[in-house]
């Protein structure tokens, strides 16, 4: 949620962010006040594969080690050095160590965000042949706010529920730690609630409510000057979206990506999620693993405005594709089909 009051002076650097959550603060939406994040984050959790495969390279399996498999920490870079470039992005959030490369060579222009991710609780840890994930997650940082303070304004805080009494309340504990380490240095954050990694007496149905709850329960005790600037949840559905905006329309909804999947199903959600409320949208692997990130991004104002609908994004997608001699990952046919279960459901 916005942290200022319509019409006062943005206590930091007037950006695309800033400018797009003065708008949404003072009631004047429009599509083109949609803020879009590239999640470039990933070396927070998967190591070695986290820039993603080589176009062409035979796909791996397990823990086998094969060097040209998997694109390098500089190509990653290099691909957020493009969008930025290219003005598509409003905000790019990396690791706090990639965030310093980009800011000391000169990547991150006055116009783009920078923002870091924060912590990485042990659901994220996701290294090949690591089993992390299916523990209920546990709270960790590796960041130190104060080494990013001088070239980071904004951080990335997640946290994950599980309804587990003994995890969730260390979880909630150590977000309070958090924010007010982060408020005694100045630094703005904005909040990742996951879906639960490892559930405790919760069926699939009941995900989509305790999740909402979570998040409304979490943020009732925390006033203006650490409340985060806008939220990063799941898409858990229209009605699960809908209902958590009609409780408080204060509140700025971002959503995550979650897997690739197809880039119908990319399009799709962008179009469903602003079409419902949302107002922001932070993309990582949807985005990291395209064929061409730039003629991805460079659809996306377009389905936000209504100019494309989202199956007309993905054949103009295609033809740009074509247009460049990149072999697409999927023929038309199958990479125009709906495969989110979520959005299937809906």
């Amino acid at each position: 949620m916005v942290d200022v009051v319509a019409g006062a002076a943005p206590p930091h650097a007037e950006r695309n962010l800033e400018r797009k959550l003065h708008s949404i603060a003072r009631g004047r939406y429009t599509p083109d006040d949609f803020v879009l994040a590239d999640a470039k984050d990933s070396d927070m959790a998967f190591g070695v594969p986290s820039a993603g495969p080589v176009a062409g390279a035979p796909a791996g399996s397990g823990t086998a080690i094969a060097p040209g498999r998997y694109r390098s920490r500089e190509a990653h870079l290099a691909d957020a050095r493009t969008l930025v470039g290219h003005g598509l992005i409003d905000v790019l959030l990396t690791s706090a160590s990639n965030g310093e490369r980009l800011v000391a060579d000169g990547s991150i222009d006055d116009e783009v965000t920078l923002a870091v991710r924060a912590n990485d609780t042990t659901d994220i840890w996701l290294g090949r042949g690591s089993r992390y994930r299916e523990l209920p997650s546990r709270p960790f940082r590796s960041v130190d706010l104060e080494a990013i303070a001088p070239f980071c304004d904004l951080v990335l805080y997640s946290v994950t529920f599980n309804n587990d009494l003994e995890r969730d309340l260390a979880t909630l504990e150590a977000y309070r730690e958090f924010r007010l380490e982060a408020a005694a240095l100045g630094i703005r954050h904005f909040l990742e609630i996951f879906n639960p990694n490892a559930p405790v007496a919760l069926e699939p149905g009941d995900i989509p409510a305790f999740v909402n709850d979570a998040i409304l329960r979490t943020l009732a005790g925390i006033t203006t000057s650490q409340r985060p600037l806008f939220l990063k949840v799941a898409y858990n559905g229209a009605g699960a979206l809908a209902e958590l905006i009609e409780h408080d329309p204060s509140l700025v909804v971002g959503v995550l990506g979650g897997v690739a999947g197809t880039t119908r199903d990319t399009f799709e959600l962008l179009h469903r999620v602003e079409s419902h409320g949302a107002r922001v949208a932070l993309f990582g692997r949807k985005i990291k693993q395209a064929e061409s990130q730039l003629d991805l991004v460079r659809l996306m104002p377009g389905v936000l405005r209504g100019e494309l609908s989202p199956e007309d994004a993905v054949r103009t997608y295609h033809e740009a594709l074509t247009a460049a001699g990149i072999t697409p990952l999927r023929d038309l046919a199958t990479d125009l089909v709906l495969t989110d279960p979520v959005m299937r459901s809906d």
